[in-house]
């Protein structure tokens, strides 16, 4: 069983900066891929990114390449989602997910954290 817990959500203008945090429970966080996927209001959950249980191999997605980086500290238990210039379509809930596994990937995941909200204004 993993907990997810995230974090570090909030309001910022078009072009700012924000970094998301995502403390796990669980002895074998090294073991599960860790991904970040967010969901704006009338819309459907979208993945984000995501990065192999070692957080050697990562996997973004196209809307944010370039301007989100996802990475991992296993002697913490955390994950981080570190986003630039950011843009009023980037407002959404933002959501961590752990799977097992090695496939780093868009699906599969077992476990959910329950959201931090991120707004950015234009």
């Amino acid at each position: 069983q993993v907990q997810l817990v995230e974090s570090g959500g909030g309001v910022v203008q078009t072009g700012g900066s924000l970094k998301l945090s995502c403390a796990a429970s669980g002895r074998t966080f090294s073991d599960h891929v860790m991904g970040w996927f967010r969901q704006a209001p009338g819309k459907e959950r979208e993945f984000v990114a995501a990065i192999a249980g070692s957080g050697g191999g990562t996997y973004v997605a196209t809307p944010v390449q370039g301007r989100f980086t996802i990475s991992r500290d296993n002697t913490k238990n955390t994950i981080y989602l570190q986003m630039n210039s950011l843009k009023p379509e980037d407002t959404a809930v933002y959501y961590c997910a752990a799977r097992s596994g090695a496939d780093v990937s868009w699906n599969g995941y077992d476990y959910w954290g329950q959201g931090t909200q991120v707004t950015v204004s234009s």
